[in-house]
C-alpha cells in the first residue's frame, strides 16, 4: 500500500521525468571538442621539432623544446579563449587565413596523381607558347637615331650596300653594333619586341631597314638565324611539370570552390553604388 502510494505522488513523476530529460540533453547536446583539455601528441611535438630544425638548422634542446611545448599551449589557451569571445568572427585576417587553408585542402586532395608524360605533352601542344624555344639570331645594327629621313640616311645605306665598315657610320651609340647568339627573346628585352620581330623576318646576309627598335631607327643585317621552334619534352620536362602542377592547383581551387559555392544561397541586400 505505502509503495503503491508512493507511485502515485504527482512529485516523484516530475523528478523522474526530470531526470529522463537531463539525461536525453546529455545525450543529445553537441560535446565542446575543444573544452578544457589540451593534448599535446607526439604529432604536435615533431611538428614543433621539425620547424626548430627548419629555422636554426638543428634539433632543439630539452629546454628549447619545453619552451616550444608551452609557446603552443599558450597559443592554444588564448586562441580558445579568442573564439569563446567571439573575436574569431568579422575578422578578415582570420577569414583569408581560413580560406588559405580550405584552398590548400583542395589543393592537397588533387596533388595525388603524378603526371604522366602523354599528359605533359597534350599541355605543352595546348600551350605552345609558353615553351617554344626562340629564334637565335646574330646581326649587325647601324644606329640612324630617331629619323628615318633625309639624305644622310640614304648616304648610308648606299654606303652599306656597297661595303663600307658598318662602325664608322650611323650615329655614336652605347648599343652594340653586333649581338652574336642571342635569344630573341633577350634581343626584344634590349631593343623592343618590334624590332625583334622584324628580324626573325629580315633577309639573312643583306642590310635592310630601317627598321624601328626603342631608340630610334636603324639599318640591320642578320649573320645567321635558327627559327624558334617547339622543343623536345625532355629538354622542358621540370618547366612543363611546374607550370602543369600550378594548373592543376588553381583548377582544384576553382572547382572546390563552385561546388561548396553552389550549396549557399546569397542575398545581397545592399543597394548598388549610384554611378556618376
Amino acid at each position: 500500500m505505502r509503495m503503491r502510494r508512493l507511485l502515485g505522488e504527482p512529485m516523484l513523476h516530475f523528478l523522474v521525468m526530470g531526470i529522463a530529460l537531463f539525461a536525453a540533453y546529455q545525450w543529445m547536446a553537441p560535446v565542446d571538442a575543444g573544452g578544457g583539455r589540451i593534448v599535446i601528441s607526439q604529432g604536435v611535438v615533431e611538428d614543433l621539432v621539425t620547424q626548430h630544425v627548419a629555422a636554426k638548422g638543428r634539433e632543439p634542446s630539452s629546454t628549447e623544446l619545453n619552451h616550444l611545448i608551452e609557446s603552443y599551449i599558450r597559443d592554444e589557451v588564448l586562441y580558445r579563449e579568442g573564439v569563446k569571445l567571439g573575436l574569431d568572427r568579422d575578422d578578415i585576417v582570420v577569414k583569408r587565413r581560413v580560406r588559405q587553408k580550405v584552398e590548400l585542402i583542395a589543393e592537397e586532395d588533387a596533388s595525388t596523381r603524378t603526371p604522366t608524360d602523354a599528359d605533359l605533352s597534350a599541355y605543352v601542344a595546348a600551350n605552345p607558347a609558353r615553351f617554344v624555344q626562340p629564334a637565335i639570331l646574330t646581326f649587325e645594327q647601324v644606329f640612324l637615331g630617331p629619323s628615318t629621313s633625309g639624305p644622310a640616311v640614304v648616304v648610308i645605306s648606299q654606303a652599306l650596300r656597297n661595303g663600307t665598315d658598318p662602325e664608322a657610320l650611323g650615329k655614336p651609340t652605347l648599343l652594340p653594333l653586333r649581338m652574336t647568339r642571342t635569344p630573341a627573346d633577350l634581343v626584344a628585352r634590349d631593343f623592343g619586341d618590334a624590332f625583334a620581330a622584324a628580324l626573325e623576318k629580315a633577309p639573312v646576309g643583306e642590310w635592310a631597314g630601317p627598321i624601328d627598335s626603342s631608340f630610334g631607327a636603324h639599318y640591320v643585317r642578320v649573320v645567321d638565324r635558327t627559327p624558334a621552334a617547339a622543343p623536345q619534352l625532355a629538354a622542358v620536362r621540370d618547366q612543363v611539370v611546374r607550370e602543369w602542377e600550378n594548373e592543376r592547383r588553381q583548377r582544384a581551387r576553382t572547382d572546390a570552390y563552385a561546388k561548396m559555392r553552389g550549396e549557399y544561397e546569397v542575398s545581397i541586400e545592399a543597394k548598388p553604388a549610384e554611378r556618376p
